[in-house]
C-alpha cells in the first residue's frame, strides 16, 4: 500500500514538475511582436502609443521580459533593448520612434503650443497643403486635452492641448483620426474643410472595450455575442436625472423604474427592472462583483409587487465611471437573478482632477426643491501605480403633492354637502391627501483603491461605499369622520378636530465591501476576492395614534425594520489559449434575513393607524447558503467567427439546486463593420429570503373597506398544512436572443436585437383572499382570517408561467456638422410583451373553496403595469464652450385591469417627456448648466372611475399609481455648476 502510494505521489510530483517546466519552456520560447505588445500594454495601463506599425511591427520580443506594474520600468527597458524611443506627451501618450538624428522632434503638449508632430519618421513638409484647426470636447462640452489625432495611413499627426484646441497641416484629401483612452474613436475627412470640431463619446461607441458578458477575454460592444449598453457618467448625467436608477430610466428603453407614493417604504426605493421582468431578475454588479439586495420586499399595489430588488439609489453617480447593460439571460454565468440581464457599474479610478458638483432644482408647481452635492478625488498610493478614489455626496428633495381633489368622500360616503362634514369638505377639498415624492435626505461615501504588488505579479484591490437615507412618505389622511381623536392626542381641546395625516418614516443603510487580489498562477489569471454587503430599513409611523390605548396612546411609534445581507467568496481564473479563451470559478455566498418587532404600543389591539407594527410572530433571523461553480469558452474559429458557451451549477441549501448553460455566438461583417449574433440560455432565481420568510399586517384598502390584511409567510404551518401550499423553488427560464449591429459610415451605428424569454414558476405574491360573502358557513380560509382577527391574507407561492417577447433598437450617428458646431443624434426603443402562459396555478383547497389567488387587477402588474413600448430619441449640439441636449421620451401606454369586470379597465394613453439642458464652459476648470426635465408639462391621463369609488379611493388619487409610466410631477428646473481642482 505505502510503495502504490509513493508511486502515485511520484508520478504526480513528476507531471507537476513537467508541466512547470513545460510552461516556462513555453514562455521563454514566447515570441510577440512589438505592436502586440504595446497593445497589451495600453489595455492594461490605459496608455496609448503613436507609432508607424510597419516599422514596430519588425521588431520581435518575448513578452515574459516585460511583465512589470510599473509602466516606467517596462517603457526602460523597452528603451534599452530596442531599437525605439518612447517619448511622454502628457495625458497617458506616448510617441514612439526610431533612434535616428534625422528624426523630427515631436514637441509636447502645453497651453501655448497647439501643434505638434507626431512622427517617428522624417517628415516632408512639402506634402501639407491645408491647415486644419479645431476642437475636441466630450459629450458635455468638456474640453478633452491630450486626444490624439493623426492622419490616417501617415505618422502625421498632433494632440490637444488643455483646452482641447489642436492645429495640424494635412493633405486635402486626408481623413483625421480622433482617439482618446476611455472614448470611441471618431474619424472625419478634411476635404474643402479647415475647422473641424469633434465631439468624443464616452463609452457608449460599438468598438469601446466591456467587462461584463463574458469572463475571459475583454471584448468590444462590437465583438460581443450579447446586446450590452456601454454607458458613460457624462450621459448619465446628460438626463438631467437626481438618481441613478431615473438616469438608466432615460438612457436604456428596457429599463424602468419611477417614483411611488403612499406605498409605506415601496416609496423609499422605487422598483426598478429590465424587459418589464420585475425587480427580481435584473441582476447588479459593481466592479463586476455582486452587490446586495435591499432589505425591503415591495407588498404595495405598485409595479414589482411581491418582489426583491438592489437599492439603485445606494450608488451615486459621482462614484460610476460608466454603466454596462447586458441585455441577456446571463445565469449561466453570474448565477441567481439574472434573467432578464445584468447591470454592472464600473467606479472610477485614477481621475486628472478633483471634481465638486452643486445642484439644485424645483418644480413650476414651487415644491419638490432639491439640493445635491458631490465631490470626486483620487490620490496616488505609493510610487507603483497605486491609487485610491474617493466619493462624498449629499442629496436632499422635497415632497410634492399632486392629490386629487374630489370635494365630497365617495369612499366613506360623505357627499359635498353633507350637513356635518361639509364645511370640512369645502376646506379640505383634497381631503387632506399628500400625493407625490417623498421627503428624503440621503449621504453617500464611496472608495475604490488598487495598488500593485512590490514584485510586479499582480495588485491588491478593495472598493465599497455607504450610503444613509432618511425619508418621509404618507399614508391615507385620516378624516375626522374616519378616525377620531376623543383624547386630543393630535391636535389642541380647544381647536376643531381635523383629522391627521399619518407619516411613514425610513431609515435606510446600504454598506458594501469588496476585497480581493489579481494575479497570475500557473499561466492563468486570478482573481480571488471577499464582499459583504448588507441593507437595513428601520421604520417608524409618526403623526398617529392607536385608538385602543385610548389616551396612553403614543403619538409615535417604532414599528420595527428588516436587515439583508450576503457575504460572498469568489475565485475566478481567465486565460487564453490563441484564439481560444477559458474561465472557470466558483463562488460560495451566504444570506441573512431578519425581522424585528416594533414596540408592543405599535401592534396591540390593532396597532397603529396606518401600518399596525411587526408583532413578535413576525420576527425571524433566517440564514441560507449555496455553492456555485462555472465554467465558459469562448473560441475564436475565425477572425471573424466566434462562438461561446458557459455551464453553472448552484446549490442551495434551502430549497435544491439548478444547473443552468448558455451557447452564443458572433459573426462579424465585412470590415469589421458589424455583426451577427446570437445566444440561447436556461437561468434561474432562488426565491429570496425575504419571499420566504416575511410575515406582517398592514392597514390597506380591501374588498372596498379600509382593513388589516395579514401576510404569511412560506414556512408558517397556517399556510403550508392549513392552505396546502407548497415550499417555494426556484424559477426558471428560457432566454434565446439574435441580432446585428453595422457600422456602415464613420460615426454611425445601428443595433437591433430580438428576445423571447419563457418563465416556469414565477413566485407570486397573492392578491387578497378573504371572506367569500356567505355567511351560512365558514370554510378553512375564513376561520384563518378569524383566528388571526384580519380581513385578508396574502402569501407567495411557484404559481405563474409568462412568456415575454421584445426588440431592442438602438442607432447613433455622430458629429454631424451643423452650422459652426456638431450635432449628434441618437435613436434607442424598445418594444415589450409578456403573456401569461396557461392557468394560475392555485392551491387545491383554495381552488376547492372558489378562490382565485392571482385576479385580473394582480395579473396586470405583470403583463401591463410597465410601458410595452418606450423610445428614445437623444439630440446633442456642440458649439465651441456651449454643449445643448435635447432629450424625448415616449413612454408606452399601460393598463390597469378591474379585479374583477373587465368594462371597469383602464388604458392610460403613451405620452411623450421633453427634457433640455444646455451646459456651458466657462473654463477647463468650470462648467454650469441648467435643465427642464418635462419641459411641456406632461401628465399622465387622469384615473376614470368607471363608478367603482375604490379605484381612486374616492378621489384621493388623480393619476395612476398601480401602473406607472413617467410618474407625475411635471416640469421640474434645475441648475448647477462643476468646478474641476
Amino acid at each position: 500500500m505505502n510503495k502504490t502510494r509513493l508511486t502515485i505521489v511520484g508520478i504526480a510530483l513528476f507531471l507537476i514538475i513537467g508541466n512547470f517546466k513545460a510552461n516556462a519552456a513555453e514562455k521563454s520560447n514566447k515570441r510577440i511582436t512589438l505592436t502586440e505588445l504595446l497593445t497589451e500594454i495600453s489595455a492594461k495601463h490605459e496608455v496609448f502609443f503613436t507609432y508607424n506599425p510597419s516599422i514596430v511591427s519588425t521588431t520581435v520580443l518575448n513578452p515574459e521580459e516585460y511583465k512589470y506594474s510599473v509602466l516606467d520600468r517596462i517603457i526602460s527597458k523597452l528603451e534599452k533593448n530596442t531599437r525605439f524611443d518612447f517619448e511622454y506627451l502628457g495625458n497617458k501618450y506616448y510617441v514612439v520612434y526610431r533612434k535616428k538624428a534625422e528624426r523630427v522632434t515631436l514637441k509636447k503638449v502645453s497651453t501655448t503650443n497647439t501643434s505638434s508632430i507626431l512622427s517617428n519618421t522624417t517628415v516632408n513638409l512639402a506634402v501639407f497643403q491645408n491647415i486644419v484647426k479645431g476642437k475636441v470636447t466630450d459629450e458635455s462640452g468638456t474640453p478633452l486635452g491630450g486626444v490624439n489625432i493623426v492622419e490616417k495611413g501617415t505618422t502625421n499627426g498632433t494632440t490637444t492641448d488643455f483646452d482641447g484646441n489642436y492645429e495640424l497641416k494635412v493633405g486635402d484629401a486626408a481623413t483625421l483620426i480622433y482617439s482618446y483612452i476611455g472614448f470611441g474613436t471618431q474619424e472625419e475627412v478634411v476635404t474643402g474643410r479647415s475647422v473641424i470640431n469633434v465631439s468624443l463619446i464616452e463609452g457608449e461607441a460599438l468598438d469601446e472595450v466591456i467587462m461584463v458578458g463574458n469572463r475571459s477575454k475583454p471584448r468590444t460592444a462590437l465583438e460581443s455575442a450579447v446586446p450590452i449598453d456601454n454607458i458613460g457618467v457624462s450621459e448619465l448625467r446628460n438626463t438631467g436625472q437626481p438618481t441613478v436608477d431615473k438616469m438608466l430610466t432615460y438612457k436604456v428603453p428596457s429599463f424602468n423604474s419611477t417614483n411611488q407614493t403612499v406605498s409605506d417604504a415601496t416609496a423609499h426605493f422605487d422598483p426598478a427592472d429590465l424587459r418589464g421582468l420585475g425587480p427580481s431578475r435584473t441582476l447588479v454588479l459593481v466592479n463586476g462583483k455582486r452587490k446586495n439586495q435591499s432589505a425591503l420586499v415591495y407588498i404595495n399595489d405598485t409595479p414589482g409587487k411581491g418582489e426583491v430588488g438592489v437599492d439603485l439609489k445606494s450608488i451615486p453617480a459621482a462614484a460610476i465611471q460608466r454603466i454596462e447593460v447586458l441585455r441577456d439571460g446571463a445565469s449561466a454565468q453570474y448565477g441567481s437573478d439574472a434573467i432578464a440581464g445584468v447591470i454592472n457599474m464600473i467606479l472610477k479610478k485614477n481621475v486628472e482632477y478633483t471634481t465638486v458638483n452643486l445642484k439644485t432644482g424645483v418644480t413650476t408647481e414651487g415644491d419638490g426643491f432639491n439640493f445635491g452635492a458631490d465631490l470626486n478625488t483620487a490620490i496616488n498610493l505609493g510610487d507603483n501605480g497605486g491609487y485610491l478614489n474617493m466619493t462624498f455626496g449629499y442629496y436632499q428633495q422635497d415632497k410634492t403633492n399632486r392629490a386629487g381633489e374630489p370635494g365630497e368622500d365617495n369612499l366613506f360616503g360623505v357627499p359635498a354637502d353633507d350637513p356635518t362634514w361639509g364645511s370640512w369638505l369645502a376646506d379640505n377639498p383634497d381631503l387632506g391627501m399628500t400625493v407625490g415624492q417623498p421627503d428624503m435626505k440621503n449621504i453617500d461615501l464611496f472608495f475604490n483603491a488598487g495598488v500593485p504588488f512590490s514584485n510586479d505579479k499582480g495588485e491588491f484591490y478593495t472598493f465599497g461605499g455607504l450610503t444613509a437615507r432618511k425619508g418621509t412618505s404618507f399614508a391615507l389622511y385620516r378624516t375626522p369622520y374616519w378616525v377620531g381623536d376623543p383624547f386630543n392626542l393630535l391636535h389642541d381641546s380647544s381647536e376643531e378636530y381635523n383629522g391627521f395625516q399619518p407619516s411613514f418614516d425610513t431609515d435606510i443603510r446600504d454598506n458594501n465591501l469588496t476585497a480581493g487580489i489579481k494575479t497570475e498562477v500557473l499561466g492563468f489569471n486570478m482573481d480571488v476576492s471577499g464582499t459583504y454587503g448588507r441593507n437595513a430599513v428601520d421604520y417608524t409611523v409618526n403623526n398617529s395614534l392607536n385608538p385602543a390605548l385610548g389616551a396612553s396612546s403614543p403619538t409615535s411609534f417604532d414599528v420595527g425594520g428588516y436587515t439583508f445581507s450576503n457575504t460572498l467568496g469568489n475565485l475566478d481564473f481567465t486565460r487564453n489559449f490563441g484564439e481560444v479563451s477559458i474561465g472557470f470559478g466558483t463562488e460560495y455566498r451566504s444570506e441573512r434575513f431578519t425581522a424585528k418587532a416594533g414596540e408592543p404600543a405599535s401592534y396591540v389591539s390593532g396597532g397603529a393607524q396606518s401600518f399596525p407594527g411587526l408583532q413578535p410572530s413576525n420576527v425571524v433571523e433566517a440564514t441560507r447558503n449555496n455553492l456555485g461553480v462555472y465554467g465558459d469558452l469562448e473560441w475564436d474559429i475565425t477572425e471573424k467567427f466566434l462562438v461561446g458557451g458557459a455551464l453553472r451549477y448552484e446549490d442551495f441549501s434551502d430549497f435544491g439546486s439548478n444547473t443552468s448553460w448558455k451557447i452564443s455566438s458572433r459573426y462579424l461583417l465585412g470590415d469589421n463593420k458589424g455583426a451577427v449574433r446570437a445566444s440561447y440560455s436556461t437561468g434561474f432565481r432562488a426565491p429570496s429570503l425575504h419571499q420566504i420568510y416575511l410575515s406582517n399586517i398592514q392597514t390597506l384598502v380591501s374588498g372596498g373597506t379600509i382593513s388589516n390584511q395579514g401576510t404569511f409567510n412560506n414556512v408558517d404551518p397556517i399556510i403550508r398544512e392549513g392552505l396546502g401550499v407548497p415550499q417555494l423553488t426556484a424559477e426558471t427560464s428560457k432566454n434565446i436572443s439574435a441580432g446585428i449591429t453595422f457600422k456602415p459610415v464613420n460615426n454611425l451605428s445601428l443595433s437591433i436585437d430580438l428576445y423571447n424569454v419563457k418563465m416556469d414558476d414565477r413566485v407570486l405574491f397573492t392578491g387578497e383572499i378573504g371572506f367569500d360573502g356567505d355567511d351560512s358557513s365558514t370554510n378553512p380560509v375564513e376561520q384563518i382570517l378569524t383566528d388571526n382577527s384580519i380581513t385578508s391574507l396574502k402569501f407567495f407561492v411557484n404559481a405563474v408561467n409568462t412568456n415575454t417577447t421584445g426588440v431592442d433598437l438602438v442607432a447613433s450617428y455622430r458629429n454631424i456638422e451643423l452650422g459652426a458646431g456638431t450635432l449628434a443624434a441618437t435613436l434607442s426603443a424598445n418594444y415589450n410583451e409578456t403573456k401569461i402562459d396557461g392557468q394560475i396555478n392555485t392551491p387545491t383547497l383554495l381552488a376547492q373553496n372558489g378562490y382565485e389567488i392571482f385576479n385580473r387587477k394582480e395579473q396586470s402588474r405583470i403583463t401591463s403595469s410597465r410601458p410595452k413600448s418606450k423610445v428614445l430619441l437623444g439630440l446633442d449640439y456642440n458649439l465651441n464652450d456651449l454643449m445643448v441636449s435635447l432629450n424625448n421620451t415616449y413612454f408606452g401606454e399601460v393598463t390597469w385591469q378591474h379585479a374583477t369586470t373587465p368594462a371597469n379597465d383602464q388604458t392610460f394613453a403613451g405620452k411623450v417627456i421633453t427634457d433640455l439642458i444646455i451646459n456651458y464652459n466657462f473654463s477647463e476648470k468650470i462648467s454650469a448648466n441648467i435643465g427642464v426635465n418635462n419641459l411641456l408639462d406632461v401628465y399622465p391621463d387622469e384615473i376614470d372611475t368607471k363608478g367603482d369609488v375604490v379605484t381612486d379611493l374616492g378621489g384621493r388619487f388623480k393619476y395612476p399609481w398601480e401602473v406607472n409610466q413617467f410618474g407625475f410631477n411635471g416640469t421640474t428646473v434645475n441648475g448647477g455648476v462643476t468646478f474641476k481642482f
